[in-house]
């Protein structure tokens, strides 16, 4: 962002503040207002693809038609039954001797 910074006050819930100094005292941000400038600047760019992928399927749908329930459905278990799984190890497992 910009090297001038702007003073803005704020309120926010108590368990949100509460985070930020969490953050803070963890060392994963310097100050309360930068880890509040860090998550704004998630959420612009955040909004930022959502507007981009908005743009697509309206792309998408003005070339061939709207997406449908139905559509999402078949390819949601296409994916499912494609999927690769990938499960964690259970603890105090051990490994199978052959």
């Amino acid at each position: 962002m910009s090297a001038k910074k702007h003073r803005l006050t704020v309120t926010v819930d108590p368990a949100l503040f509460e985070a930020g100094q969490r953050a803070v005292a963890a060392g994963a941000a310097d100050s309360v207002s930068g880890w509040v400038s860090s998550a704004l600047e998630d959420k612009v760019r955040r909004d930022e693809q959502l507007r981009l992928l908005g743009a697509a399927i309206a792309d998408y749908e003005a070339e061939h038609g709207d997406i449908t329930a139905e559509e999402i459905a078949a390819q949601a278990r296409l994916d499912r039954e494609q999927a690769t799984v990938v499960r964690p190890k259970r603890r105090g497992s051990k490994a199978k001797t052959a």
